[in-house]
């Protein structure tokens, strides 16, 4: 593929979001198998590498040349204010922990938000070589075909992906509100990737997915993919913090009941 900000601009939204997932996924997993050091954010957990951070550069740069009347939000640090209306939002690597850690479950994602929401999504997972992207007017597809709308199955019947971090289990409202969700389902997946687990959700080999507190990031290329994909997401503020849930419509209103009476 050329070098990333040769991308030709007339390219449609879509193809250009494709491009951008498979080249800085690309990129990393090449910086990976050449060594890279671990920088600490929050936590031991949260870390960062020079591979995330000359993902975001890729992509970045890309798109100020490509869309440069959008705005852009890097989960590094890129911050871009654009006039269009309009913002891409990047995550160079999610699950970085598992990408350090030499573990499969990683992507790079890349949404583009309006004043409606989440247009469009985008992940690639390098390891698989397995790529989605879908949104408002596009169906999702995986490496280019469609895939089947979500069928409703009920709640009891569906895995949930999800994550909880370890420093917040000693708070009550957290706690009692992901075991009353996590209670409802037949299995719970707690791994570490937002976007990824929210492909697999489109895909239907996870049934539902929820998280607090997520970033807009870890949540909006995956919200578009399994919106597009027949499935339906929401956001709810409930005991002090933020919700975020996706899955088949009839599994989502079961964990949104559980959630409410929690």
């Amino acid at each position: 593929m050329p070098d990333a900000w040769d991308i030709d601009p007339t390219l449609s939204d879509a193809d250009l979001a494709v491009r951008l997932v498979t080249a800085a996924g690309s990129l990393a997993a090449r910086m990976r198998a050449e060594g890279l050091r671990t920088d600490h954010k929050t936590s031991v957990s949260d870390v960062v590498t020079a591979a995330d951070r000359a993902a975001e550069e890729l992509v970045t740069q890309t798109l100020r040349r490509a869309r440069p009347d959008d705005g852009i939000l890097g989960e590094e640090g890129a911050a871009h204010d654009g006039t269009s209306g309009r913002r891409w939002v990047i995550d160079p690597v999610d699950g970085t922990y598992n990408f350090v850690s030499g573990l499969a479950y990683w992507c790079s994602a890349l949404a583009l938000q309006d004043d409606d929401g989440a247009a469009l999504g985008a992940v690639h997972q390098p390891s698989s070589g397995e790529t989605w992207v879908g949104g408002r007017g596009r169906p999702t597809t995986l490496d280019g075909v469609a895939l089947p709308r979500l069928a409703d199955r009920p709640l009891a019947e569906c895995s949930m992906a999800t994550y909880i971090h370890p420093t917040t289990l000693n708070d009550p409202d957290v706690l009692q509100t992901w075991q009353a969700l996590v209670a409802g389902v037949a299995t719970p997946r707690v791994l570490g990737s937002g976007s990824m687990d929210l492909s697999n959700v489109a895909t239907g080999r996870v049934g539902v997915w929820a998280q607090h507190s997520t970033e807009p990031w870890d949540w909006l290329p995956g919200q578009a993919l399994v919106e597009a994909a027949g499935g339906r997401t929401a956001v709810v503020r409930h005991r002090g913090h933020r919700w975020h849930l996706a899955g088949n419509a009839r599994a989502l209103d079961e964990l949104l009941e559980r959630l409410r009476a929690s």
